[in-house]
């Protein structure tokens, strides 16, 4: 079908149209129109599956040694592998708005964990919904801000209609959600990522016949550690002892290190039996050739890489920016999948799926549409992804900016220039290039580019109370983070003072 039906270009202003001229341009063997909209056909399905906290190192078809993903890795053999993704800001809310906005989390203040989505940003499920979509979220949510246990009504879950769905709940074999528009508290039957794949398996099935397309929403809690264990029989597949330690984790914490993976190897194979029951649905249904299928995680985690605590997440090496990202619509790019290097950012996602189903950019949307390198084979060269920590946590590392590019990861924190890697020769990220005289040239070039990336958002880069104070937080005075609640509280929404 590649070129058969024509494209047209949907700019959504002239900024965005020359953006995504500019990198169509500078492109290898890519067609010289975007293919933003196709103009025959019933809009392509989408079915966006992730996990929380899944790194982008730890599936077979990755370089974990590891790790059991036999569903993953032939769903990479028929996807498009976006192989140097990064989670824009590697914490759960952070990354859901940027997900759900395509706008980077300078810009709409949500930066810190348990902040509510304010209803004036437009997000993904009001625009394909205005475009003629059904939409129906599954699973963890993180975006109200009200409170973990709290029931979320419709008028703050930015549009989406059929829901079964929770803010917070790490134990998965007892895991709560609520039901559309009831208020009851219930419980997913079991491991809670089993009874969700059911359930979306349902709603794949319902909606398949229909005239409209739909947009399904599937957000797993694991493999995020938990107090709760992996179902016996994928713990079963995994000898702890034998777990192979990446290189950079130190000597004297391989044996909590291997703890730590044991259990999470077995969430990781659980949900890929999830998206195996997922794929053999939508190829039931008749729908997996018009359906666009996106596995992914909103940010990965340390694990005691690089010494760090297993539960880190906010700091800027790949264990914790770096997520896997396949993409698979054989509409667009038959059933061959293959491997980009071209670096994509969270707010890249939102705009991708607009062009891949003929849907117009929005002008608040800051990311880019790269759909183009899906539907033609090719590279945007010297393309960026910038992620960031604005504010993190107490004692889950300091602020940074930082860049990644097909082969490097370059970082500065608040004193300057702090680390750099070659990703393409040392992807476990051991060997700090920064301070090395040959690799001056490089990092300046990065420096700059990173400069660039900044000030094209508007962001300075200043001490992290700068922006919670810019953005008028409470936060609690020990963690400096947004207070916990369990059940109902006023929630704190961005607020921009003047």
């Amino acid at each position: 079908m590649k070129g058969s039906n024509g494209f047209k270009i949907c700019a959504t202003d002239r900024r965005k149209f020359i953006r995504n001229s500019a990198m169509a341009a500078a492109a290898i063997t890519l067609s010289p129109f975007l293919p933003a909209c196709k103009t025959s056909g019933k809009k392509p399905n989408i079915v966006y599956v992730f996990a929380d906290q899944w790194r982008g190192s730890a599936t077979g078809y990755g370089v974990d040694p590891n790790v059991k993903t036999p569903n993953l890795d032939r769903l990479a053999e028929e996807s498009i592998n976006f192989r140097n993704t990064v989670s824009v800001c590697p914490v759960c809310t952070p990354y859901r708005a940027a997900l759900m906005t395509g706008r980077y989390p300078t810009s709409t203040g949500m930066f810190l964990n348990d902040l509510h989505l304010p209803s004036d940003e437009l997000c993904m499920p009001e625009i394909f919904k205005n475009a003629g979509y059904n939409t129906g979220y599954i699973g963890k949510w993180h975006l109200d801000g009200h409170g973990r246990r709290a029931f979320i009504p419709p008028e703050r879950r930015q549009g989406w209609e059929y829901w079964k769905a929770a803010e917070c709940d790490h134990s998965n074999n007892q895991s709560h959600y609520y039901a559309q528009d009831s208020e009851e508290m219930l419980f997913w039957e079991g491991y809670d990522a089993f009874a969700q794949t059911k359930d979306a398996q349902r709603y794949i099935h319902y909606h398949a016949g229909d005239d409209q397309p739909f947009i399904l929403m599937l957000s797993f809690g694991p493999p995020h550690p938990s107090s709760d264990e992996a179902p016996e029989g994928y713990r079963a597949l995994y000898t702890q002892d034998e777990i192979k330690t990446p290189p950079n984790v130190p000597a004297e914490d391989r044996d909590a290190a291997q703890r730590h993976l044991y259990h999470y190897y077995s969430h990781c194979t659980a949900l890929d039996h999830c998206v195996g029951e997922l794929m053999q649905t939508l190829n039931e249904a008749g729908i997996d050739e018009n359906t666009i299928f996106v596995f992914t995680s909103d940010h990965g985690g340390m694990l005691l890489s690089h010494g760090l605590p297993q539960h880190w997440k906010q700091v800027a090496w790949g264990e914790s920016a770096h997520v896997p990202f396949l993409i698979r619509y054989p509409a667009a790019h038959g059933s061959q999948g293959r491997t980009v290097d071209t670096p994509l950012n969270t707010p890249d996602i939102l705009p991708t799926l607009l062009g891949l189903a003929g849907v117009r950019v929005p002008g608040s949307v800051e990311g880019d549409d790269l759909s183009s390198l899906i539907y033609e084979v090719g590279e945007i060269e010297d393309r960026t992804a910038l992620y960031m920590s604005i504010a993190p946590f107490v004692g889950q590392g300091e602020a940074h900016r930082s860049i990644r590019t097909k082969r490097y990861t370059y970082v500065r924190n608040l004193d300057g220039p702090f680390l750099l890697f070659d990703d393409r020769e040392d992807p476990w990220q051991i060997d700090n290039l920064a301070e090395k005289s040959e690799y001056e040239t490089v990092l300046r070039e990065l420096d700059s580019r990173l400069m660039n990336g900044l000030a094209e958002i508007g962001d300075d880069f200043r001490p992290p109370d700068s922006y919670i104070d810019e953005w008028g937080y409470e936060v609690e005075p020990v963690r400096r983070a947004i207070p916990y609640q369990d059940f109902a509280t006023e929630g704190q929404s961005p607020k921009r003072k003047s």
